[in-house]
Formats: structure tokens, sequence, C-alpha cells
């Protein structure tokens, strides 16, 4: 599978040979950059609940990178717009995309939200085709269109390192401030922009949304809340994969870690 972080078939083959705890270091027209690790398929971890595990981490990794390990005079290569548009693609149809849809759905279709789309199979299609909608106008928003306008790398940098509460803070902080292409820092305004778009255009195919300004900051105000909680989870996930012995990205970068600790 063709990954965001990758930008033509030779560097995905190269991808394919290199270990997991290390990444790549590239030329581009600026000098070297340094390319993340490849994700890690489901089909790499062999144990229970194999293609659950697999596909909610790789939903996580997608989005996340390790700026500690940048070397020095090298930053981050560079997303292309359209390596920025296939992260867009994927993450809409990713499988939990779809679960997460479905499940919404079922919970509108209980509480009867959006009443104009009625009940039964119907209704729930109706349902579902919006809340599909959500997703994708969102993604599309925050993944493609503004970052490629502003500049913006829309993926998570991970800490990694520190207290748990310094990295608490550089991940809740996220939906303020983002990284620009470069490297440096600047307002998140995709996640801002983005998240607001998506709540104006949902108005459009949500014929029962309360319109006004109070309900659509409610909605976007929500949707911070999730993204700044999924950018939390990004930050610690290498921890807990760890725990489980999942053998997704930073798993090997902490147990090399421990090893040479001179308190083992």
């Amino acid at each position: 599978m063709v990954q965001a972080q990758e930008s033509s078939p030779a560097q995905q083959a190269s991808s394919a040979l290199t270990p997991l705890s290390q990444e790549q270091i590239q030329e581009s027209g600026a000098g070297s950059c340094v390319e993340p690790p490849p994700l890690v398929r489901w089909q790499d971890y062999h144990g229970k609940f194999q293609k659950i595990a697999g596909t909610f981490a790789r939903r996580l990794e997608r989005k996340s990178v390790h700026a500690r390990h940048y070397k020095p005079g090298a930053i981050l290569c560079t997303l292309e717009p359209k390596d920025k548009f296939i992260l867009f693609v994927h993450d809409t149809v990713d499988p939990v995309t779809f679960i997460n849809v479905a499940y919404n759905a079922g919970i509108g279709q209980a509480e009867n939200s959006d009443p104009t789309f009625g009940q039964g199979a119907s209704g729930y299609g109706k349902r579902f085709g919006a809340g599909f909608a959500d997703q994708s106008s969102s993604q599309f928003f925050k993944d493609f269109a503004y970052p490629t306008i502003f500049s913006e790398d829309p993926r998570y940098y991970r800490l990694a390192e520190g207290g748990r509460g310094k990295r608490l803070v550089h991940a809740a902080v996220h939906v303020f401030i983002a990284h620009r292409e470069d490297g440096t820092h600047v307002f998140n305004f995709s996640e801002w922009l983005g998240t607001s778009s998506a709540v104006a255009l949902s108005n459009v195919y949500h014929p029962d949304n309360k319109r006004g300004f109070s309900p659509a900051a409610q909605q976007v105000g929500y949707s911070m809340l999730a993204d700044s909680g999924f950018d939390i989870l990004r930050e610690f996930w290498p921890e807990i994969a760890r725990k489980l012995k999942l053998p997704f990205r930073g798993q090997h970068e902490l147990s090399s870690q421990g090893s040479d600790s001179p308190h083992k």
C-alpha cells in the first residue's frame, strides 16, 4: 500500500527493506531530509486480534512522525500536495472510518437525530451517507486542502521524550500549533479552518442541523476535543505498543533504550 510519507515507487521499495527503527536520509533540492520509517502492516503482528490491532494502529501511525530522530542539518521530508491527497484518501477509506460512521449512524437512528431522514433501512442509509460525508469533508480540508494552501504538514510530530506532563501538553496544544513543511512552527490553520469548513458544509445535507454561530461553535469544539484526544494517543502509542508487545513504529526504539539504560 502506498503510504502518505512516501513520494515515489522507488522510495516504497526502499522503505520495504528498511528496519522499523530506522529513518531514511534522502537528498532533496533543499538538502538532506529524514524519511520516517514505513508504516507497519497488520500482517507484521502474529498475535491475537492481529487485524484489529494492526488496523487501529495504522490509522494512528499514518499521521504520526518522530521528530527527535532528526539528523544534524536535516529536516523531515516534505509532503508534496500529491502525498497530502494520498493521506486524505487513506484516512477516508480506512476501515476505522467506516466502523465509526456505521456506529454513529446506529446511534443517530436510535436517538432519531436528523428526523427528516426517517427510520428503517432507508433512514439508516441516509444517516450513514451523511456521516461518511462528514468524515470525508473533514479529512479533505484538514489533510489536503488547507495544508496545501498554508504549506503545513498535517501530521502530528511526536515528542516521545521528557516527562509525561510535558508530552501531554505537547500533544494537547497541537490543535493550536502545527509545523510548516520546513519544520518551523505555525498556528494550526488547517485544524481550525478545516473543522469550521466541514461543519458549515454539513448544514447542506443535514436538514435538521441547528443553524447559527452557537451550534456551529459547539460542533467545532467537540471536534477539537476529539482531535486532541487522538493526538495524545499518538504521543503515547509507542509505550502502549511496547506494553502490548506489538511491532509498531516506536516500539523498537523504546526497547533498545531500555536495554541500553545504565539502570538495567
